[in-house]
């Protein structure tokens, strides 16, 4: 059985252990910077993904249109 000896010992074991696994993570203020700038990139994708997505769209219709005159690629005329 442990005596309350070895359940200290097995703490400060814990703590210092637990103190030196997290001397190496950011702090708060060092994360939500990192986190802001990763937002901020996430942002900017979702906005170019939309312009893209749009110009894609525009161009899909206009293709349509273009094969609807031109039946496999050539004037309806000829």
């Amino acid at each position: 059985m442990l005596t309350q000896k070895d359940l200290d010992e097995i703490e400060q074991l814990t703590k210092k252990s637990v103190k030196e696994e997290i001397k190496h993570l950011p702090n708060k203020d060092e994360f939500f910077g990192e986190m802001d700038k990763v937002m901020e990139e996430l942002q900017t994708i979702r906005d170019e993904n939309k312009i893209l997505n749009h110009r894609s769209t525009d161009n899909r219709t206009r293709i349509e249109k273009l094969e609807n005159i031109h039946p496999q690629g050539k004037h309806i005329f000829a």
